[in-house]
């Protein structure tokens, strides 16, 4: 499939299940907010909860015709979840064979978003789940990747973002990917440097904190101009990531992070952190690769 540039589509893994549709939703509001065109993906390497055989062991070409049968259906109602949510975005459907992860990151490759679903399982099943396909995907997608958690989660009545930052370049990516989501969605921003002093401590507290304070100040003050409608706050926290940010973000539209970085928790994404949130938050994380990653 292909698409005008400048013009490339959001798209979205479909969960086979349809009581799951909370990262559909996100979705079509995204390209809804954009203005973009919309590609709905089913990857299928196993029957879906659709399929079941009527006799004995099916034949290879029954099975084959049985899972495209079923995948046809759940993709037609997905499409049809999104256009009667969101009429004027133009939304297509794409059934395809193979893992997916691998079927999602090929597709990311010309892709403005790659959005898909999450729920909280116990921490084995969910190497079979959802986060053994967000966190590859995450490590090598050229584009920001949406974890939508299941069951849609509470918004404060003055709906906000929170973005991470850590003071690298690297990080820029995020915190303006953040900026563009808040103006879009008419929401404030909240801009966090995670201090985590280390174990050996260090000899000047305050001043670890004060360069703290520097760097986020530094970073988000110079992207206000260009989104002078966005509310910012910015802080510096003491504490762990994964717990700093779970709680921040509990009632917030979406955490933005960066999949690259030093120090920080932006640094260590792809590691104990990002598993960590990915796990707990009760947001949509959202993913930015660094501009030298794409």
């Amino acid at each position: 499939m292909t698409h005008a540039q400048g013009r490339k589509p959001i798209v979205a893994g479909v969960d086979p299940d349809p009581g799951k549709r909370t990262a559909l939703a996100w979705a079509a509001d995204e390209a809804n907010w954009r203005r973009l065109p919309l590609l709905l993906v089913l990857a299928q390497n196993v029957p879906t909860p659709g399929y079941r055989p009527t006799g004995g062991r099916p034949s290879w070409e029954e099975w084959n015709e049985a899972l495209h049968a079923t995948g046809d259906r759940v993709l037609k109602a997905a499409v049809a979840f999104v256009e009667s949510r969101h009429p004027q975005v133009r939304v297509t459907g794409l059934l395809a064979e193979g893992h997916p992860e691998w079927v999602l990151r090929e597709q990311a490759q010309n892709a403005t978003e790659v959005v898909l679903g999450s729920w909280h399982l116990s921490a084995v099943r969910e190497l079979f789940t959802s986060a053994a396909v967000a966190l590859p995907l995450i490590a090598h997608a050229p584009c920001p990747v949406v974890v939508v958690p299941e069951p849609e989660h509470n918004v404060q009545p003055q709906p906000y973002f929170v973005v991470g930052v850590d003071g690298s370049p690297q990080s820029a990516a995020a915190v303006d990917f953040a900026f563009e989501e808040a103006a879009l969605r008419g929401a404030a921003l909240r801009a966090l440097y995670v201090w985590h002093p280390p174990r050996l401590g260090v000899l000047d507290e305050d001043a670890a904190v004060q360069e703290c304070h520097r760097l986020l100040s530094e970073t988000v003050t110079v992207r206000t101009a260009a989104h002078p409608e966005v509310e910012l706050h910015h802080e510096v926290v003491r504490g762990h990531p994964v717990q700093v940010l779970t709680k921040v973000s509990e009632d917030a539209l979406g955490l933005v992070v960066g999949t690259r970085g030093h120090g920080g928790f932006t640094g260590m994404l792809l590691g104990s952190v990002s598993q960590g949130v990915l796990h707990h938050a009760h947001c949509p994380v959202i993913a930015v690769p660094h501009a030298h990653d794409q």
